[in-house]
């Protein structure tokens, strides 16, 4: 068996199926992605080669890629400090409980995970609206008036309000995963630090939360590489809007390619996106980098 393992021809042949998979559903896209960036192309019709230009622009002068970049920053950033504790506290708090409330508090959080984000996303326009939304009509009838707000159309609150809906679709996933690294802890090792002494928050510092290190990687990674990919709640509460305060990079794409018919400065800002990803997936798995 050793000697068959050891065997190139062997390892070649297993390798292969998948090695031509990858290269055709992943490497030859982003090739012919770079290439048409260097057009001029409409996606229809003929084109120009144009060289380097769409990237330059995209890079030095696309105040919209910048602004949707930094969107996906805001958005990540409230994921990971304040969506990941608020989930990490529940899961923990969940995994206490015990019974038959563990089991139903696990589906209550996750509910919103299996809902069609389509469903979700109209269901907050309707909750956020300024007119008739269930939120102004709320803060109105407890004598809150002056709170009430065009959640979604006034320019300094619209992103935070879209970054808010994406938060709670996702808070599901976040929890799930910090519940399931939680169960892995074992209980031993609880239990000795209780023997010695240690109070609630002794114990989630110095156990919990070093054995709970590679979730909080997966989790992060998950959460900024999302945060990066956002399209659908966008484009179904806002489409970028107002103006491009809440615009995102797959949405920005998205309309260029097929509402301004550039598909070749598209190409230009997908593949720059690729590379933006390729960076922040490094630059994380750098910070969490084990130490010996």
């Amino acid at each position: 068996m050793d000697k068959i393992r050891r065997n190139k021809f062997v390892i070649f042949f297993l390798v292969f199926p998948g090695l031509l998979v990858f290269t055709f559903a992943v490497l030859y896209p982003i090739f012919m992605s770079a290439f048409y960036g260097m057009t001029d192309w409409k996606g229809i019709g003929e084109f120009n080669i144009v060289g380097f230009e769409n990237y330059r622009k995209v890079i030095f002068e696309d105040k919209v890629f910048r602004t949707s970049l930094l969107n996906a920053a805001a958005l990540a950033f409230f994921t990971v400090f304040i969506q990941h504790p608020i989930a990490m506290f529940f899961a923990i708090i969940t995994d206490k409980i015990g019974g038959k409330l563990e089991s139903f508090f696990r589906a209550v959080f996750f509910i919103p995970c299996v809902i069609s984000i389509v469903v979700t996303s109209k269901m907050w326009v309707n909750v956020l609206n300024a007119n008739y939304g269930l939120l102004n009509k709320f803060l109105e009838a407890i004598n809150l008036k002056f709170l009430k707000q065009d959640w979604l159309g006034h320019k300094d609150i619209a992103l935070f309000s879209v970054i808010f809906v994406i938060m709670w679709q996702g808070f599901g996933y976040a929890y799930l995963i910090y519940y399931s690294g939680i169960k892995g802890i074992p209980e031993e090792l609880l239990e000795a630090g209780r023997i010695d002494g240690a109070n609630s928050w002794q114990q989630f510092i110095k156990i919990t939360l070093p054995m709970l290190k590679p979730v909080i990687l997966v989790n992060v990674s998950i959460a900024i590489t999302a945060s990066l990919k956002q399209m659908e709640p966008i484009y179904l509460m806002t489409n970028g809007g107002p103006g491009t305060r809440t615009q995102f990079v797959a949405n920005y794409l998205y309309m260029l390619a097929f509402n301004a018919q550039k598909y070749g400065y598209a190409n230009a800002i997908a593949v720059v996106f690729v590379i933006v990803c390729l960076i922040t997936t490094v630059v994380v798995q750098n910070i969490f980098k084990s130490k010996d």
